[in-house]
Formats: structure tokens, sequence, C-alpha cells
């Protein structure tokens, strides 16, 4: 199989589909007609966001509602988590062979449904069960949807295309989450999943609308998607992408208490300055769409050691006071979200055969990260620490990222030397 220069996401996806040599455009889109489609893959994002990070703020209300306790109502953010690893593979594969609207269609149908689901559960066990029926489409919807909007976008701007996309899910946490958790706090935890079915619903019909037939021919199959788990760099990419936002993980899961210890910040003031994390997640993975362009390499390695700074730094500056909490807050999310949209379309470039599997792999890494950030910084914690501690251990994770990096370099070079070729 020929290797792919690094910058050839969009152009693999065209030779993987049968579509017209990369050229002549047949798929490709620009100015409104680029930018609405990218707009209407980007509400699901919206609606993953919210529901995602939203119902780790209603988990008190959620678990009155229920009559449980509310360490056993956080069950419901891990299963929807557990949702998301095992849906992200698995409907990528097994939907090989359907068209890529009419998939991205049907997952935001499933969204929803499972929502209204989620909303209409008359006991706790069955919010469980509805809880990990929602995360099933997650990363399926964002690997298809990046693997779309490549196809959309113009030459070189794939990265580009893929955080437009990914902005819905960034600007969550600016207007979706507060949103979702006002509704949820005034009119009953339901009313947010009902919310967000709608949400879904809008973006099916915009996706609809607005997002062109992407003709899948040749023989696409998920023997050919799953060529991807065969590619050392679809692995190497992954390590990176765990170690390099369990560090992210580590700081933002104990935020809050680390704001209300370090900077003074009052409890109640908390929500308003979590804003600052989604605005400086946009900023991030636009800027990161950008970088990751020019080249996929460079952006890893910028972005790990922004992160493995800002870490180093993250506690003395929250310590500053609530100015200095701003600050901090508002830079893990920018450092953070630079990554995105390289990492992504790494793993397209990566596994040209399967890059709907490869690109939703992403997600299930980024639930991942999050589950082992939150448990190393919670062993800090738990030792006795304090609040400072976890951002300091988390400095260790991006510098183990970069050496991932540097060996995925490595192995791309041999690859490149023993294929002929001048990249993968």
């Amino acid at each position: 199989m020929p290797h792919l220069r690094q910058t050839d996401a969009s152009g693999a996806l065209d030779r993987l589909e049968g579509t017209e040599p990369a050229h002549t455009g047949e798929h490709r889109l620009a100015g409104i007609r680029l930018g609405l489609a990218l707009f209407a893959m980007a509400i699901g994002g919206f609606a993953i966001g919210t529901t995602e990070f939203a119902t780790m703020g209603l988990l008190p209300r959620i678990a009155d509602g229920t009559g449980v306790s509310v360490p056993r109502a956080g069950r419901l953010v891990s299963v929807y988590a557990v949702g998301v690893v095992v849906g992200a593979p698995v409907i990528a594969a097994v939907a090989a062979r359907m068209r890529r609207r009419a998939l991205l269609i049907g997952l935001m149908a499933l969204f929803a449904c499972a929502h209204v689901a989620s909303a209409l559960s008359p006991n706790f066990d069955t919010l469980v069960i509805a809880r990990f029926i929602s995360g099933l489409p997650h990363g399926a919807y964002f690997g298809i949807a990046s693997v779309v909007g490549a196809a959309l976008a113009p030459p070189g701007r794939s990265a580009w295309a893929v955080s437009m996309i990914m902005v819905g899910l960034t600007g969550a946490n600016i207007a979706g989450v507060p949103l979702g958790t006002w509704v949820g706090q005034a009119l009953g935890w339901q009313m947010l999943y009902v919310l967000v079915a709608v949400i879904a619903v809008i973006c099916l019909l915009a996706v609809f609308a607005l997002v062109p037939q992407v003709r899948v021919t040749g023989q696409p199959s998920m023997a050919k998607e799953l060529t991807a788990f065969r590619r050392p760099q679809v692995w190497l990419a992954v390590m990176l992408g765990i170690v390099g936002f369990g560090g992210m993980f580590a700081t933002y899961s104990y935020i809050t208490p680390t704001l209300t210890h370090l900077s003074g910040i009052e409890k109640s003031a908390v929500p308003p300055v979590l804003a600052l994390f989604g605005i400086g997640m946009t900023l991030g993975t636009i800027l990161g769409g950008r970088l990751a362009d020019r080249s996929r390499e460079k952006t890893l390695a910028l972005g790990l050691l922004a992160m493995a700074a800002l870490y180093a730094v993250f506690a003395p500056l929250a310590g500053l006071g609530p100015a200095g909490g701003y600050v901090a807050t508002f830079g893990l999310g920018f450092t953070g979200s630079v990554l995105l949209p390289a990492l992504q379309t790494r793993l397209m470039d990566a596994a040209p055969e399967g890059q709907s599997l490869a690109a939703a792999l992403n997600h299930s890494t980024l639930n991942v990260a999050n589950a082992i950030g939150a448990w190393l910084g919670g062993v800090v914690l738990t030792a006795g620490l304090g609040w400072d501690w976890p951002s300091r251990v988390a400095t260790v994770l991006p510098l183990l990222g970069i050496v991932v990096l540097l060996v995925s370099i490595r192995v791309r070079k041999r690859e490149a030397i023993t294929s002929g070729a001048n990249g993968y």
C-alpha cells in the first residue's frame, strides 16, 4: 500500500472512496457552501459537548430525582464514556459501506432517541442504560464528520475543516453547558436531555439540507476499516493522545476545588470562569487547525510543549488570586485543544484504507485520557499532597507524549526509506 504525505488526509479520502483525483474537486466546496456544511456538522458536536459536560454539573439533582447518592449518580458519567469507547470503533467499522451523510443522520437520530429515553427513564437503572446508548454515537459521529469535512475542504485545508467541526464541541463549554445546566436546574434534570435531543434533531435536519453526498464507491468494507489496527502509526497516535490529553484531564477534573482553594474564587463564581476554559478551547482548536495544515508533527510538538509549560505554572499562577485563576483556566483550555485537529488528521493520514475507524478512535482516546487523568489527579490528592499537585503531576504526561511523537517520527522515516516514499 503506498504511503501518503502527512498533509494528504483529504486526498487520501478521495482515493479511498473512489472519487475523481483530488485536483478535479468533485466533492470540494468553497466559501459559504463549505461553511454551512461544516456548521451543520458542528451542531452535532455542540449537542455532544452539552450532554457530556452538563450532566456532570447536574449530578446532585439527578441523584435526588432518581433516589441515589451523588457518587452512584457519577456512574452516569462513566457509563457514557464507556459507550463512547465501545461505539466509536464498532460503529465506524460495521457501517463502513453506508453513505457518509446517511450515517451522520442516522447517528444523530440514535443520539436524539437515546436522550429522549434518558429524559423518560422511570428509574436509575434505566437511565444508566440510556446514557450508555447515548455515548455510542459520540466518537463515530466525530470520526465520520471529520472524514466528510476533509473530503469537502479545498486541498491543503483538511485540518482546518476538521477544526471547524470540533468548534461545536468546544463551543458547547461556552454556551451549551451553561444553558443546559440552567434548564436542568430550573425545569428539572430531564429537560437537559430534552434540550439535547432537540439540538440533535436540528443537526440531522441541517446535515440533510446542507451537507452534500460524498460518494462511496469501490469496495469499502469492515475488513478494510479494520486495517487501521495494523498500522503502527495509528497506535502511536493513540498513545500520544492518551498521555497528551491525560494531563489536561488530571487538572480539569479538579478545577473547581483548585480554583476555590488556590485562587480564592467563590464556588458561585466558578461556572463563569469555566466559560473561559471553553473560550480557550475554541480559540486553540481554530489555531490548531491552521497550524496542522502546515505541519502535523510541528503542531503536535508545539502543543505538547505548551501543555507541559502551562501545567508547570498552573498552580503558581492560580495562587496569585482570582485574576491568576482566570488566566490559568483559559490557558488550560487553549493549550489542550491546539493538539485536537493535528491528532485527528494524523490518525486519518496514518490509515488511508480505514480513515473512518482511525478518526473515530481519537474520541475513544480522549475518553481513556479522561479516565486516566482523573485517576492520576485523584492519586496525588488521596496521598494528601494538596490542590496544587494534580497540575504538577500532569506536567509529566505531555513530556511522555513528546517521547511518543519522536518514536512516531522515527518509525515514519524508517517506513519512508523502506517503501521509497516521502511519508506515510
